[in-house]
């Protein structure tokens, strides 16, 4: 057998083995759902930091887990599943709203760019209602936001940031999109998607990794909470 062939079969038997504990199969299927530092997975599964630190070497060094320094917070790192073809879903059974929602509601800092992009991706893929708001809402929408979603062909209403205070709703589950907004809810978010912020950044290219970064986060929880309606 040639290396060419030999290589991707190799890491797909790591993967395999990192996945053959059960720890390490609950982080993944938390993380398939939400970004997470390594504090809140462990108050969530009820791990050891000694134990849980081995578990999320072992997924990283595999390929499963990343982690990225908090935009907020610079002491947090937050962990997010980074899974590639050598397994098409390892996540057998990731959580599931304890109810079924009447909207989603993205929330991120300002208001003005990830949380109008998470929406607008959300409402192309599903069916369930969904809004933005913002922890601290700016003055307008991001004119680079509104280019963004005109290039990969989003409806992203001409509105208002809004406070989120003002924006929610009874049955909304909330997902935070930003560190800050994530950390300043202190768990009140059902979940949470670590989403590098390209307003400082201001390039095309930086909106369009989180445009890329949102949708697949998109796509993989919209059949999951239709599945559950």
């Amino acid at each position: 057998m040639n290396a060419e062939r030999t290589s991707p079969l190799e890491r797909r038997a790591d993967v395999h083995a990192a996945l053959a504990d059960v720890s390490r199969l609950q982080i993944v299927d938390h993380l398939a759902v939400t970004d997470a530092s390594a504090s809140e997975i462990g108050v969530e599964l009820g791990l050891p930091s000694n134990l849980l630190a081995h578990h999320l070497k072992v997924l990283e060094r595999v390929g499963l887990v990343t982690r990225r320094r908090s935009e907020g917070d610079a002491r947090r790192w937050y962990y997010s599943l980074a899974v590639g073809d050598c397994v098409a879903d390892p996540a057998g059974g990731p959580r599931r709203p304890t109810r079924i929602p009447q909207r989603l509601l993205f929330v991120c800092t300002a208001n003005t760019a990830r949380s109008h992009l998470a929406a607008a991706l959300w409402r192309r893929a599903s069916g369930l209602e969904a809004g933005s708001a913002g922890t601290h809402p700016g003055e307008a929408i991001n004119p680079r936001a509104i280019a963004t979603a005109a290039r990969h062909d989003l409806d992203l209403p001409q509105v208002a940031p809004c406070r989120l205070d003002d924006a929610s709703r009874p049955g909304d589950l909330l997902i935070t999109v930003c560190d800050r907004a994530h950390e300043e809810l202190r768990g009140l978010a059902w979940a949470h998607w670590s989403i590098p912020d390209p307003v400082p950044d201001g390039s095309d290219d930086a909106f369009d990794r989180a445009v890329e970064d949102l949708a697949s986060r998109v796509e993989s929880l919209a059949p999951r909470l239709t599945a559950s309606a």
